[in-house]
């Protein structure tokens, strides 16, 4: 499984960090949309989908969380727990998002406008669309 994360170079002097994020400059996809989630209890898991097309990047700006990917073939845990590093997840992946810290801000960028048409949120339906897909090529 190819995990890419993206480090931010911050930029900062004694007033404090900055980092700045330019679409398809520092991404690799124009954003479209900008969510963040926050106040997760330590036990809530969050997500339990994947997306047909929309393309995203996570940022734990603020504590800690883990992201568990699933390819329909592997699986990988990936801690943020940086404000300037942020995991790119790529369309037709399965993503569960868990373990916050009680402080814990998770920013994500998204290549697309929500659309429920693009979710899968069964994970049957997720590895059948997998296998679809795969039979195509």
């Amino acid at each position: 499984m190819d995990i890419r994360k993206y480090t931010f170079p911050p930029h900062g002097d004694d007033r404090g960090q900055l980092v700045a994020i330019e679409e398809m400059k520092d991404l690799p996809f124009d954003i479209k949309r900008v969510y963040y989630i926050y106040d997760t209890l330590a036990d809530v898991v969050r997500g339990h989908h994947a997306h047909k097309c929309l393309k995203q990047v996570l940022l734990c700006v603020h504590g800690s969380c883990k992201i568990h990917l699933d390819n329909g073939h592997e699986t990988a845990e990936v801690l943020l727990d940086k404000p300037n590093e942020g995991l790119y997840i790529e369309n037709d992946m399965w993503r569960e998002m868990y373990d916050f810290t009680s402080d814990a801000v998770l920013l994500v960028l998204a290549s697309e406008y929500y659309d429920e048409a693009d979710y899968i949120r069964n994970y049957d339906e997720f590895k059948k669309f997998i296998a679809s897909k795969e039979s195509e090529n």
